[in-house]
């Protein structure tokens, strides 16, 4: 059987343009963290280097998983990425933000299958972010998250959506990061076709 994160996922990425609540259990990712303009050269290097690595490990564990075994394959996990200002300015600026972006693994993949892939990815491509990418687990927990359609600069009005849905119902934000999940490629795609996850960790409010 092939895991698909499009079908059988649909809790967590099957989301419409109306906010809602989901406690995101743990999860397991390859991450890389940086700052600066996500439009530049640099930011696209990092990505390659993800996706590289989790092409590979894919590849890997497709190669070596047993007949017998449930899941024979899986689909790779669209990138994600954790964002945050560095200063307290009300306007944004692009080169001033802090970014963990990242590609989700499938519960079976290890650390060590992992380490393995990296290494072999490090031994034949040439980029100097592929020493940075790490393995980690991360639990989002209570969140509201809402699917925003368009272009990246008019993610505004979806948030404005998410914060007047949380006073509605008694929810308050925690902390000022938030989370996107590309669920189309940006390169490919017209700014009005865009599909991203926009997510953020919420509280009761009392809590």
């Amino acid at each position: 059987m092939k895991l698909e994160w499009k079908r059988q996922e649909k809790e967590i990425y099957g989301v419409n343009t109306k906010p809602c609540i989901i406690d995101v259990p743990v999860q397991k990712y390859i991450i890389i963290s940086g700052s600066g303009n996500p439009n530049g050269e640099i930011f696209s290097d990092k990505v390659a280097a993800l996706f590289s690595v989790a092409y590979k490990i894919k590849m890997a564990y497709k190669s070596l998983a047993e007949k017998n075994c449930e899941i024979t394959d899986y689909s790779v996990y669209p990138l994600e990425g954790l964002w945050n200002k560095a200063s307290e300015k009300e306007s944004l600026v692009k080169e001033e933000l802090q970014y963990r972006i990242m590609i989700r693994q499938p519960d079976f993949i290890t650390k060590q299958m992992f380490v393995n892939v990296l290494e072999e990815v490090k031994s034949k491509k040439d980029n100097p972010y592929l020493t940075d990418i790490s393995f980690e687990t991360v639990c989002d927990g209570k969140c509201i998250q809402v699917l925003h359609k368009g272009a990246f600069d008019d993610e505004a009005v979806s948030f404005e959506l998410m914060n007047a849905y949380c006073l509605e119902h008694g929810y308050k934000r925690m902390g000022k990061e938030h989370r996107e999940i590309y669920l189309n490629n940006a390169n490919r795609t017209e700014k009005a076709n865009l599909k991203t996850i926009l997510r953020y960790k919420v509280t009761d409010i009392g809590k």
